[in-house]
Order: structure tokens, then C-alpha cells, then sequence
């Protein structure tokens, strides 16, 4: 599948708490054979997917069977441990969305693990329209999926020419990815599968497009204050949290484990070898120039 990593990228590790952000497809299924993971672990994080087209089957070891669909929130918080696969469905036949993945602070990373869908609000807003995807927006509501950090997610919809005014919260950081069309952002251009950033200090963000409808995905929140050691699917503090998980989801790759649970449906993946290099904790915010 084409799959575009946003974030983290080379200037910025975090926006809010939101600390990566797969962007993937359109994919016809024919020609890429869709999307198949296998049961894979993650610690101390929240999964959020979120689709444009097409579906996908996701199990976990905590007992959930869903169908993630367009305009419906499925979020999965790992806490201290869970495992769980995707698979789009044998009738799609075309998968576009992101996938997110929302950091736990150290009061609730290692909570069990859990699982819950939620239907979007809609409101329309100017020329155009906004979904909340998590979080709440003055001019459209609140979506009540389990969150530990304030945040948002939305994704605004606008028809070529157009441009909407957003009320937002000003304590908190955004991030705008755009999946189809070109925007303007606070007068600045946004292209096509681009993320842009805008820091604290806005209650309000005026979006508009070009020439052609458009459609981006929002994520903000109050700047994320721990420092995080990402590798593979964990999330953790430092090098020694992730050796542990590592360790774990390997010891119990036969049978499960304690901690990330058991699925008896498909093999699960075994982790990749730690890299050779200390993982070096990352302060939350921008990135230092290299």
C-alpha cells in the first residue's frame, strides 16, 4: 500500500499528544492486495483509525470484533500492553484513511487495555463541513471516546472556492494534513498530502480552497509534556521500556502473555531485532536542528 508517514518527521516529534500519523491510499485492493497485519503489540498509546473509503476488520486481545467504516471512530488504548490485527474486508475495493496514534501520560499508560467505536458529529460550518473525529469543537460538539490528555481530531470537508472559520482552543497546538485538494491555512499554502503546523495562541483557524474540493484531516491538543521513546509499536519512557516490551511480546509468541493477551486467528508478527544504537528519549515539541 502507499503508505505516507507525517508524523514524526524531522522538525517535530508530537502535536499535542498525537505522536504519529500514517497517511495511506487510495489503494485499489486489485492491485495492492489491501491491507493485511497480522496480531502485532502495542504499549502505551492510544490507537485511533479513522477511514476515508473502504473497510477493515480489527480484533484485539481485548475480546473486540469490529468494523472500522468511514465516519466512525474506532479507538483502542494499549495501556500497559494489547495486541490486535487488521484486515480490510474481502468486499472492499478501494482502502483510503489514516491511521494515529494518541500518548498516554505516565498516570494512565499503564491502565488495561480497552476498545470502543463512536459515531462522528457534523455540523456545517460557512461553505463547509466539519466531523469531529475525538475531543470537542465550540461549533459542532463533543465526541465522549475515552482520551487522557486534552485533545481534538476533526476532519473538514471544503468545496473548491470555499473557506471556513473554525473556532478552536487556543491552549492548544494543531496540525492540519491534507488529503485531497490544496489549502490555505492562516494565508499560508497547504498542498496535497502535506502536514501543516500551527502553534498555541489561535481561537480561531480560517481554512480555505482552491480550485478544487478539498478534504484534511485536524489533530491538536495541549502541548504533550513527557518525554517519549518510541520503537517499532511501543511507546515508552526510555530504552529500558522497550527492551522489557519487546522482551514480553517475544516470550509469548507461542501461546500469549499476561500482558498482551492471546489471538488464535492468524500468527502473530515477531518483533525485529533492537536497533544497534541506545534509543535516546525525545523531548515532547519540536525537534532540535541536527
Amino acid at each position: 500500500m502507499t503508505v505516507r508517514r507525517t508524523l514524526p518527521n524531522r522538525y517535530r516529534t508530537t502535536i499535542g499528544p498525537w505522536c504519529f500519523l500514517d497517511h495511506y491510499g487510495p489503494d485499489l485492493v486489485d492491485d495492492s492486495g489491501g491491507m493485511v497485519v497480522p496480531p502485532h503489540p502495542h504499549t502505551g498509546l492510544q490507537t485511533v483509525s479513522w477511514l476515508f473509503e473502504g473497510a477493515i476488520h480489527h480484533r484485539d486481545s481485548t475480546g473486540a470484533d469490529a468494523l472500522v467504516v468511514p465516519g466512525e471512530l474506532n479507538i483502542m488504548t494499549a495501556g500497559r500492553g494489547v495486541q490486535h490485527s487488521e484486515v480490510s474486508t474481502p468486499e472492499t475495493r478501494a482502502l483510503h484513511g489514516v491511521q494515529l496514534w494518541v500518548a498516554l501520560p505516565d498516570a494512565h499508560r499503564s491502565q488495561p487495555a480497552h476498545f470502543s467505536s463512536h459515531a462522528s458529529e457534523v455540523a456545517s460550518i460557512d461553505d463547509g463541513e466539519v466531523r469531529l473525529i475525538a475531543g470537542y469543537l465550540e461549533q459542532v460538539g463533543h465526541v465522549d471516546a475515552p482520551h487522557y490528555w486534552p485533545m481534538v481530531a476533526a476532519q473538514v470537508e471544503v468545496p473548491a472556492g470555499g473557506s471556513l472559520d473554525l473556532k478552536v482552543n487556543p491552549g492548544f497546538e494543531h496540525g492540519v494534513l491534507v488529503d485531497q485538494g490544496d489549502l490555505v491555512v492562516k494565508n499560508a499554502d497547504l498542498p496535497r498530502h502535506h502536514l501543516g503546523y500551527l502553534p498555541m495562541g489561535s481561537s480561531q483557524i480560517t481554512i480555505s480552497a482552491g480550485s478544487h474540493a478539498t478534504r484534511a484531516i485536524l489533530i491538536g491538543g495541549k502541548p504533550f509534556e513527557e518525554p517519549l521513546a518510541m520503537w517499532w509499536n511501543f511507546v515508552g519512557r526510555n530504552q529500558e521500556d522497550i527492551e522489557q516490551a519487546r522482551h514480553e511480546w517475544q516470550q509469548g509468541l507461542a501461546e500469549g502473555s499476561p500482558r498482551f493477551g492471546h489471538l488464535d486467528h492468524m500468527a502473530p508478527l515477531p518483533a525485529p531485532e533492537m536497533p544497534a544504537v541506545t534509543l535516546k528519549s525525545r523531548p515532547p515539541g519540536p525537534r532540535p536542528p541536527s
